[in-house]
């Protein structure tokens, strides 16, 4: 399973990949929109958005590539490792319920 984080710190970033890889997930961390933003988000099984450190562009982006794309996601003010495992815990109850399995 792939995820993408929208927003969240630079500093956090290896944080967020080994928390996510205990979940059995693949994380791509995008801090900001970057050059093939929009088609890059498409392939993701899931989208998490911490809204107190995106711009408003990237979270609107991410917001129309996953409704145009039937992708979940879970959008979090704050943007702490502990957020993120709430998120992730989230999602694979989402994903368990509907029959998928972290790969």
């Amino acid at each position: 399973m792939c995820i993408a984080l929208v927003g969240g710190m630079d500093r956090l970033k290896s944080e967020y990949e080994k928390r996510a890889g205990e979940y059995g997930v693949r994380l791509c961390h995008f801090k900001r929109g970057c050059p093939r933003f929009a088609k890059r988000l498409a392939n993701m099984d899931a989208i998490v958005i911490f809204t107190n450190k995106v711009s408003h562009n990237a979270k609107r982006t991410a917001l129309s590539r996953a409704r145009a794309g039937g992708i979940p996601v879970v959008m979090c003010h704050s943007c702490g490792l502990k957020s993120l495992e709430r998120c992730l815990e989230c999602i694979m109850k989402v994903n368990f319920k509907a029959g998928f399995t972290p790969a």
